[in-house]
């Protein structure tokens, strides 16, 4: 048994929590208002109903006093007449109606006590609900200007989900940014140090650039020996033509 409450707390708590989550504070402000506005119809309608009542009630009353009268003169006329029997008779109606008279007081009265404490309700309901709803449209707008802030801080902030979202976007590009260039710097070293052929030089290979090289030098160097000799045998240098 321990175990099972134990669950149902648990499940109710996760419960409530969910409906934290989902709910939204206006929503339920708005509801609540309307479930209060039901109530003041209910007792609207209780007080029209009990009113509807109490007016029957007067109806009757009124049937009830006009029969009594009637039955009154009626026994007057049979004593007139030497007709006591019949006087009897008329008496004994209007002393049934009479008692059902007294019983429609007792019952007006208490559908008039009801009527005021219906009404009194009524009003106190009235009261409540207008502060509500002022209570409200308070709540409401604090809650949207909350609302906003959260949403404009998020924004600037970059806490929000899109915002977050935008941030690991950006983030990755500058990775994959990085890893590019540091690809490119260490091609490019390849590339001088030789270690990669640079297919843009046409057919050459790392060989034939080195006997290239080599070849270019041992030019040099002949150039710079006949210079040399010419210099030292006193023969002039041919002028360089520009």
């Amino acid at each position: 048994m321990g175990l099972l409450s134990r669950t149902g707390e648990i499940i109710k708590a996760k419960w409530n929590a969910l409906l934290n989550r989902a709910e939204n504070p206006q929503e339920t402000l708005d509801y609540s208002y309307e479930k209060q506005l039901e109530s003041l119809q209910n007792v609207k309608r209780g007080v029209a109903d009990v009113v509807t009542a109490k007016k029957r009630l007067q109806i009757q009353t009124q049937q009830l006093e006009q029969n009594v009268v009637k039955l009154d003169t009626q026994a007057r006329q049979a004593v007139a007449a030497g007709r006591e029997d019949l006087a009897r008779q008329a008496l004994e109606r209007k002393s049934g109606m009479q008692q059902q008279l007294q019983d429609l007081d007792t019952q007006v009265k208490q559908l008039e006590d009801q009527q005021q404490k219906l009404v009194a309700n009524e009003k106190t309901l009235e009261t409540r609900i207008e502060s509500f709803r002022s209570q409200k449209e308070v709540i409401k707008a604090q809650y949207s200007a909350a609302e906003a802030q959260v949403r404009i801080g998020e924004a600037a902030t970059g806490i929000g989900e899109q915002m977050a979202d935008t941030g690991l976007a950006i983030q990755r590009a500058k990775d994959k940014t990085e890893q590019m260039q540091a690809r490119a710097g260490a091609v490019e070293e390849l590339i001088e140090s030789g270690t990669l052929e640079d297919f843009t030089a046409g057919d050459q290979s790392q060989l034939d650039r080195e006997l290239a090289q080599i070849s270019a030098g041992q030019q040099v160097d002949a150039e710079l020996a006949r210079i040399k000799s010419e210099v030292g045998s006193g023969s002039q240098p041919k002028e360089i033509e520009q």
